[in-house]
């Protein structure tokens, strides 16, 4: 059967690839397997009809046994730092991965460690891991445009990669298109961790360039909080913000409902665009970011906003356009939702991955 392969250690962190992977199980063909290998070093891998690897330290254990794919999830294949942001600057890198160019990036640029061990050791395991699919040469599979041509400016062939754009599972709830009543309550919505690079501190920026009826509802959690909350006081935005945590999904999904709009304002180079998927998927326009893969999520000004990285005037005339234009907020979320369904589904996604599946394994038994 064909199995996906995740790491105990990655898996128990929790996260987007956890519930990726889980999604594609708990949506597999019949020739996929319910059970996830999380080593696969110890086993006669010629049993299985492909291997489908989600986790870098596993690249290593594959053998020439059985087909195989691995799906790149984020940048650390090809940046040591993982980021592909400078924290000094706030600028995201357009480097080819280099000893020289990846030391200056994380000793001076921020990127990463400022420790020189540290940083030669992050370099050492990200051009190892580049070097490792290099010389195995399995197919990869990712989520963007962006991440595709980031591998192949670092030395993968063209032919060895192809996108494969996210798909996400429906509501667990009746969700319905933004009404008129929802749209005057004036409640936006950011979801996500509390990180410098996500750019909540540049949202409360803009935040404060709009009219003091609009709230934020804040979901999620991190160790950038404090420094959120001191720019929150020192801009007198105390009771324009609401602070959630982390969320179960029932909650999440309430707010979601709630907002008029969902705002994923982030400064460095997302891979992917799931929370753009996730708006859409409840009828909710996006205001995102023109940064890494997002702009392949949001289909501008027909399924929501994208706006210039860290312009906070832009950000707050964003958000001032689709507080103030009801029918405008509803369009774009019903277009959004549309998009969803004829692109985004995890239905759709799967079907697209057994054609990749297919390919792999018929290319693997010719060579064999």
């Amino acid at each position: 059967m064909i199995h996906h392969c995740l790491t105990e250690s990655y898996y128990s962190k929790g996260g987007g690839v956890q519930t990726y992977v889980n999604s594609l199980v708990n949506h597999r063909p019949a020739d996929v397997s319910e059970r996830i290998l999380h080593s696969i070093t110890n086993i006669d891998q010629s049993q299985f009809k492909l291997l489908h690897l989600h986790d870098r330290d596993l690249l290593c254990e594959l053998r020439d046994e059985c087909a195989a794919i691995y799906t790149l999830h984020n940048h650390d294949t090809y940046c040591p730092s993982g980021t592909k942001h400078f924290e000094t600057s706030g600028t995201c890198c357009n480097r080819q991965m280099s000893l020289t160019a990846c030391m200056w990036g994380q000793l001076i640029g921020g990127c990463g460690s400022r420790r020189p061990q540290n940083a030669i050791s992050n370099i050492k395991r990200a051009m190892y891991e580049r070097d490792m699919l290099l010389k195995t040469n399995v197919p990869i599979i990712a989520n963007s445009d962006y991440v595709r041509l980031q591998l192949i400016k670092n030395g993968v062939h063209p032919q060895q990669v192809t996108t494969l754009h996210c798909g996400i599972g429906a509501p667990s709830v009746a969700v319905e298109p933004l009404t008129s009543k929802i749209h005057q309550n004036q409640r936006l919505l950011f979801v996500g961790r509390i990180v410098p690079r996500k750019g909540l501190g540049w949202l409360i920026k803009a935040l404060a360039k709009t009219s003091s009826s609009i709230q934020l509802d804040i979901a999620g959690d991190g160790w950038g909080r404090l420094s959120v909350e001191k720019l929150i006081n020192q801009l007198g935005l105390n009771h324009r913000v609401i602070w959630h945590g982390w969320c179960s999904s029932e909650k999440l999904e309430q707010l979601y409902q709630e907002c008029f709009a969902v705002v994923f304002p982030s400064l460095w180079p997302e891979p992917a665009g799931l929370v753009t998927l996730e708006a859409n998927a409840r009828y909710r326009p996006i205001i995102a970011s023109l940064s890494g893969g997002i702009p392949e999520y949001v289909c501008a000004n027909q399924t929501g906003l994208l706006v210039s990285r860290n312009h906070t005037d832009e950000l707050a005339e964003a958000i001032i356009e689709l507080a103030q234009n009801y029918q405008k907020a509803r369009q774009l979320g019903e277009h959004g939702y549309e998009w969803y369904l004829k692109k985004f589904t995890v239905e759709t996604h799967i079907q697209q991955l057994q054609m990749i599946y297919e390919k792999v394994i018929k290319k693997f038994e010719y060579e064999h």
